[in-house]
């Protein structure tokens, strides 16, 4: 079995900061590309940053300049550093990983979501 699980949400005011966290757990035997989506009320879910094995990065662009994806492959471990955040960026924010278990499975794996609420 395999699972990712958020952490690292919560309440901050405009131009306040968060980072969020992705663990990935159980039989792995190694994690692709890697990302985070968030979904606010009402409203599609959307890409907001994703990072591959090696590292590379794309971001949507209305969190460009402002939101950091990195991962630790050791740990099997990915982060958003949110920073100079917006009330249109609350939302529920949910990892999400293509990675090949240790039979050599391919799974695409999502976690639970972790709400971040972001105040004027």
């Amino acid at each position: 079995q395999v699972q990712l699980v958020e952490s690292g949400g919560g309440l901050v005011q405009a131009g306040g900061s968060l980072r969020l966290s992705c663990v990935a757990s159980g039989s792995i035997f190694s994690i692709r590309a890697m990302g985070w989506y968030r979904q606010a009320p009402g409203k599609q879910r959307e890409l907001v940053a994703a990072i591959t094995s090696s590292g590379s990065t794309n971001y949507a662009d209305s969190v460009k300049g402002r939101f950091t994806i990195s991962r630790d492959n050791a740990k099997n471990t990915m982060y958003l550093e949110m920073n100079s955040l917006k009330p249109e960026d609350t939302a529920v924010y949910s990892c999400n990983a293509g990675l090949y278990t240790n039979g050599l499975k391919y799974l695409e794996v999502w976690g639970q979501g972790t709400l971040v609420t972001v105040s004027s």
